[in-house]
């Protein structure tokens, strides 16, 4: 009998146990403890940064990265629209405003062509979003980034080890911001991290994530400024070390099964995969295709119904930042077409994406994918 699926779920195959019941065993459970900074050296150096600042989520990340950029109330920061809502919340959690931008066609991200138009003399800031661990086009943005004295912050949060022109996602930028939720490549239960290569924005991340206490003297309980509680556990960060360890090796296998999805979907009429660009390492966090119902014969919901009656996992895409109800709420500019973002948002799905998938539930997924597309056609 078939055991279910689901569509994602951690690889703990390292060191965690040993790390996590070291910290356990000395009695360093929190935010102290050797576990933190080791696992911020690791992961920025596999990063190509100089510099990383452990925070207890992806969200949080984000907006420390733009609390330390000064981003606030009156500026704005342009967004795709095509992303998890993270990124829209963290903007508004600043004070400044969310600005949309549709995704492009093929690889879905951002689309580099329409940022241009979105640019005013408010904008502080541009989010590229790897998304689904594709790399952005990171040249073309940054030349529109110079151009008009905008800070880059990247949203890497599904792409650990991703490569743009042999660079990784994460240190194109004035800071950059990962997640270490548990269906990520990388994993800490829940967790994130700050990479930089600048020591000031370094220093302010580590000032604002701690309460803004001073960093090289010692605690009075006079704060000078607003911060934040965004530490990371030391227990966090003991699976987090244990992961980077492992980091190149869950980077080959989720490419290893993204190749797989295509090689048997590859003649599935009304399917279509996101498209990996030739100068580009895409580490597919997320195996997501998008349906054609017309050449398909069925549509998205129908599909991820046969899906699940097969016990297989799936999900929805994001749905489009210009949908949102909190969105409008926050006074964003909800104007305009997005139509790249709706189609993807209407017909795309996950399929399962862990990096432990075997070979023969890849086949089998996509067996049940195939012969529901051929039937009634």
């Amino acid at each position: 009998m078939n055991e279910f699926i689901p569509v994602c779920e951690p690889m703990l195959a390292g060191n965690e146990v040993e790390y996590v019941s070291e910290a356990v065993k000395t009695g360093w459970i929190s935010s102290g403890g050797k576990y933190v900074e080791k696992f911020e050296k690791a992961f920025s150096e596999y990063s190509g940064c100089e510099y990383g600042v452990a925070v207890c989520n992806g969200t949080v990340a984000l907006h420390l990265a733009l609390t330390a950029l000064g981003i606030g109330e009156g500026d704005e920061v342009i967004i795709p629209s095509f992303t998890m809502i993270a990124t829209a919340f963290a903007v508004c959690y600043t004070g400044a405003r969310p600005v949309f931008v549709d995704a492009d066609p093929f690889t879905w991200n951002i689309d580099v062509t329409k940022i241009e138009e979105k640019i005013n003399t408010k904008t502080k800031a541009i989010i590229p979003v790897h998304i689904f661990g594709n790399p952005c086009a990171m040249d073309q943005i940054s030349e529109l980034a110079k151009r008009y004295n905008l800070f880059i912050v990247e949203d890497a949060a599904e792409a650990h080890g991703a490569e743009y022109k042999g660079k990784k996602t994460g240190s194109f930028s004035s800071i950059g911001c990962f997640s270490f939720f548990a269906n990520k490549n990388l994993t800490t239960g829940e967790g994130g991290m700050v990479v930089t290569n600048d020591a000031g924005y370094y220093d302010k991340c580590r000032y604002y994530r701690n309460m803004c206490f001073p960093l090289n003297a010692p605690r009075n309980y006079i704060h000078e400024e607003i911060g934040f509680n965004y530490r990371m556990s030391n227990l966090h960060a003991a699976i987090g070390l244990a992961q980077t360890e492992k980091a190149d090796e869950y980077k080959k296998l989720r490419i290893q099964n993204a190749e797989k999805y295509k090689f048997y979907l590859k003649d599935c009429p009304g399917i279509i995969f996101q498209k990996d660009e030739a100068d580009s390492v895409n580490v597919h966090w997320m195996n997501a295709i998008l349906i054609n119902p017309e050449e398909y014969g069925h549509t998205r919901d129908e599909l991820m119904i046969h899906l699940k009656e097969n016990k297989i996992d799936s999900r929805l895409l994001f749905n489009g930042m210009h949908r949102q109800p909190s969105m409008q709420k926050f006074g964003c500019d909800m104007k305009g077409e997005y139509p790249v973002t709706d189609r993807l948002a209407d017909n795309g799905l996950y399929l399962p994406s862990a990096s432990s998938l075997s070979d023969e539930s890849i086949e089998r997924i996509c067996d049940v994918t195939v012969g529901f597309a051929k039937h009634n056609l």
